[in-house]
């Protein structure tokens, strides 16, 4: 009898660890997250001409800050930063990429800080090798809602700015998220150049906003 329980204990334990490792998956699921093996996932909630709504559940990242001016300056050190500890662990690109961003307004004289991460696969969601450089943590990213914006082209400090005010735009006036900062998601190689995909985020708060009558707003819009 003792032996069976902690079979059962164990075939449960495995079980949540597969359920928890489950939203980070084959990219076949995504139909934009083309150039990776495994991509993240969500459940899509609601979606209009101009933004829809992800549920995304709890997964662990790979993150490291730069300070800079700009996003394009702060994405070249971060980005060789955490490639440099996936290259060392012998771990997968994964996709997206995120950047967040802050919205407060630094003096113009001091850079603010942004944090890339990237997504940890599967196997590694549970026991991810320790970093080496005290500039790189894992973080783990709790269960959220988001609204989000697509776009194409390449993601830069402009084209972010104006997909954060198209969203911000686009969304009803009773739609709660947190104002303090937004992600910036990219799911493209720099090496790519046709078919960029890039996304902006921002976490809800409470009841997201995304009605049938509001696609109908939209549409007339």
């Amino acid at each position: 009898m003792l032996h069976l329980r902690l079979y059962l204990f164990g075939l449960i334990g495995s079980l949540l660890v597969l359920t928890a490792e489950s939203r980070v998956g084959d990219s076949s699921q995504v139909p934009f997250c083309t150039e990776t093996h495994q991509c993240l996932l969500f459940d899509l909630l609601c979606k209009t001409d101009q933004y829809e709504v992800r549920h995304y559940e709890s997964v662990k990242w790979v993150t490291t800050e730069e300070a800079s001016w700009f996003m394009e300056t702060a994405s070249m050190g971060a980005f060789w930063r955490l490639y440099q500890y996936i290259s060392d662990n012998r771990i997968d690109m994964t996709s997206p990429v995120i950047m967040k961003i802050n919205h407060t307004e630094p003096k113009w004289w001091i850079p603010k800080f942004f944090s890339m991460s990237f997504l940890l696969p599967a196997e590694h969601q549970k026991n991810p090798p320790k970093p080496t450089n005290d500039q790189v943590r894992i973080v783990e990213m709790p269960d959220m809602k988001v609204y989000v914006k697509s776009y194409t082209g390449w993601m830069t400090t402009s084209s972010d700015s104006y997909n954060v005010d198209h969203l911000s735009s686009a969304l009803p006036a009773t739609a709660k998220y947190n104002k303090a900062y937004h992600y910036a998601a990219g799911y493209n190689s720099p090496m790519t150049m046709l078919n960029r995909h890039n996304e902006v985020w921002f976490v809800a708060e409470g009841e997201v906003e995304c009605s049938s009558s509001e696609e109908s707003s939209t549409e007339r819009d």
